[in-house]
């Protein structure tokens, strides 16, 4: 399949970004809080990355009208890194499912309370948030890492507007 793209020095529409990211494969993970009132939230996420180990710190990107984000800025969350099965609540969260922590297996993380998707990610990393700043429609969340639960398991990508299963050489 071909992408074309305006010319360079055009302008970019929102279309040509997200087609020009959908080339990036990267992992899934699921970004979760819980609200003021004791409520869970979580929504499906590719926009995550490393910043420091020292401080352990990570960045996700999550869209302003989002309530997820609205229970990020309570102070914490968590980030499930899916594992290959766990295509199912990544679909969950991307959707405007009413329940979504009904459709899924979930706990209170041991250190910072946040909802772990045990039976779907196999890592989780429970944050404490240390600054965001709003760039057009999302704002970038800047997380130091409180609390981190591993499992080895094959992660879960998508790119190209799929999901995919990361396959080792060897």
């Amino acid at each position: 399949m071909t992408i074309e793209f305006d010319r360079p020095g055009a302008h970019v529409t929102a279309a040509d970004h997200r087609a020009l990211m959908s080339l990036f494969p990267t992992g899934v993970a699921v970004i979760t809080a819980i609200d003021e009132a004791g409520t869970p939230h979580g929504m499906t996420c590719t926009s995550l990355t490393s910043v420091t180990l020292d401080p352990p710190t990570l960045l996700v990107c999550l869209n302003r009208a989002s309530g997820t984000l609205h229970a990020v800025r309570g102070g914490r969350f968590g980030v499930n890194l899916l594992h290959a099965r766990g295509r199912r609540a990544a679909e969950v969260f991307s959707t405007a499912v009413q329940d979504r922590f009904g459709e899924v297996r979930w706990e209170h993380s041991d250190v910072t309370g946040m909802p772990w998707l045990a039976e779907d990610a196999h890592a989780f990393a429970g944050c404490v948030v240390r600054k965001s700043t709003v760039v057009g429609d999302h704002e970038i969340v800047l997380g130091e890492v409180h609390e981190v639960v591993r499992e080895h398991d094959l992660p879960l990508l998508y790119g190209m507007r799929e999901f995919a299963v990361w396959t080792p050489e060897g």
